[in-house]
Parts: structure tokens; sequence; C-alpha cells
């Protein structure tokens, strides 16, 4: 798994209007290429009166799933702006699709290809850029006597912490970066003085507003 990947956070629209042209940009996060021909379909489903929908998407950890599509427009006017677009911004896992309703005034190659990336542009934006970091859990299992020192140590690491249980024990559940955890559990026993129990759990990601 990737250490940390851009995508977006939510399913986003926005609206331009070129030359009397409407372009209306949806973008939206997806994990598997299915999901990504899903919501160009439902899009295309929605705005069926639309001149044109057209769409690019990238999934796969490797960018392995990538497509295109003018859907009428002149060839390379349209989802190839599109997928650039998802490229420039380092994104991966979405899907792009700009719906254009004809205003009446052409807007020749080099304005379509303008056009389209913008509209990308708008789409993406609304649909907020955000990183996705991979963390691993580490749950800590310690006597109440332990609980003030502990915690006092994670806060001052400003350590990501999920929800804690207070039983016979407390139980606190940490979110250290996936790559760190090996160190993160070697500090922590050292902290305990080897008197917590220590479990790793499952790596999974988490949103952040920036880059690790």
């Amino acid at each position: 798994m990737l250490p940390y990947y851009k995508t977006v956070k939510q399913a986003g629209v926005s609206e331009i209007v070129i030359k009397k042209s409407r372009f209306i940009g949806h973008a939206m996060p997806v994990e598997t290429e299915e999901e990504a021909i899903q919501f160009i379909e439902s899009i295309k489903k929605e705005h069926s009166m639309a001149t044109h929908n057209c769409s690019a998407y990238m999934v796969g950890e490797r960018d392995q799933y990538q497509k295109q599509s003018d859907d009428g427009e002149p060839s390379g006017t349209a989802g190839r702006p599109i997928l650039e677009v998802i490229k420039n911004q380092g994104l991966k896992n979405v899907a792009v699709v700009v719906t254009r309703y004809f205003g009446g005034i052409m807007l020749g190659a080099g304005g379509l290809v303008r056009a389209y990336t913008d509209g990308a542009v708008a789409g993406l934006a609304a649909a907020e850029p955000v990183y996705k970091v991979l963390h691993r859990e580490v749950w800590i299992e310690i006597d109440y006597t332990w609980h003030g020192k502990v915690e006092n140590e994670l806060r001052n690491r400003e350590m990501l912490m999920g929800e804690t249980l207070f039983t016979d024990k407390v139980t606190l559940l940490c979110l250290p970066l996936a790559e760190e955890a090996d160190r993160f559990i070697a500090w922590m026993t050292d902290v305990t003085q080897g008197q917590g129990m220590i479990t790793a759990g499952a790596e999974k990601y988490i949103e952040h507003s920036e880059k690790p």
C-alpha cells in the first residue's frame, strides 16, 4: 500500500459559462474502475439532455486504470484535457465528468480544450482535494496508574488518537503513520517500562488536508 496519495474528499459539482455554453464539472472519489464507470453513467443519465458528457478517470495504486471519452466532441479536445488535469494535480482514484450544454457559439479546438480543462478544474476544486495517509492502529492497554503519564507523552508527541476504553484497565487507540508504527511501538514500550500490552492492528487510510 502507498504511504499516501492525493485524491478528492467527496462528490463535487461546479458550473462555468463560456460563450453561452454551460460546462458543469463533476468529480467523485472512487476505489475501483467499476465505481468510476458507474459514476460516469449516473451523470450521463442525470444530464441525458446535455450536448456532451465528456469524462476521464484514474484509478489504482499504480494508476493502472485510465480512460477518457470525448463523447462526440472533436478527438482530443475533451477527454484528454480532463485526464491531463487529473494527472497534473497528482490525483489518484478519481473520476471526472464535464457536462456541456451548447450555447450556440462554436469554440474551436483550442477553445474546447480550455473549456473542458477549466470545467475539470472547477469540479475537482468543489470535490476538495485531500491526502489519504496510511496509518496503523496500535492498541495500548495499561493500568490506570500509567494513564496520566502515557496520555501526556502522546499529547506531547501530537499523536493522532482514536477511542479510549475504560474498563478494569485503560485501552488507548493510537494511529501512528504506518511506516513509523514499529518505532512508535518500541518507544511506547520504553515509556511504559514494558508494563503495557501493546497490539498492532490494521492499516488504514486517514484523510489529511496537507501532504505528510
